[in-house]
């Protein structure tokens, strides 16, 4: 039997309204003394010429939300932390929306800026989402993670 883990995945991009709720539900969190927050959004990178226009998402989405559970409960033994909140969008995400909203807290305020690029980086590096760079013209390439 496979264990069920928390549905991190978004369709389309990650609206500043549903970013504001999220944050908004630890402002009465008292124990709280620090948040940190990382915004993935879509560039309008030129390649060969071409420029990006969006990135249309894709994962295994059950391989994908256990990789996701396995790095938010790593950075959880590793820091000091009160949440974490981690959303990534699927489907097509244009340029200047929100693909990745990470969200931290922490009593204190040096950790959630430690945890923070800790858990961004395992993100990038490990967990299996894939993004197909679509160009203004419509054709596009997969993209490389940086």
């Amino acid at each position: 039997m496979s264990a069920i883990y928390k549905n991190v995945f978004s369709q389309g991009p990650i609206s500043s309204e549903f970013i504001a709720k999220s944050i908004a539900k630890h402002q009465s969190k008292t124990g709280i003394g620090a948040h940190n927050i990382f915004l993935g959004q879509v560039r309008a990178d030129t390649i060969d010429g071409k420029v990006v226009a969006a990135i249309d998402y894709s994962a295994y989405e059950d391989m994908a939300n256990k990789k996701f559970h396995e790095v938010r409960e790593a950075t959880f033994e590793k820091f000091e932390l009160s949440c974490m909140h981690i959303y990534h969008s699927l489907g097509a995400v244009k340029t200047g929306e929100i693909c990745l909203f990470v969200f931290v807290s922490s009593p204190r305020r040096k950790v959630v800026f430690e945890a923070l690029e800790y858990v961004v980086e395992k993100i990038k590096a490990e967990v299996p989402v894939f993004g197909k760079e679509i160009f203004e013209d419509d054709s596009y390439q997969w993209k490389v993670n940086s």
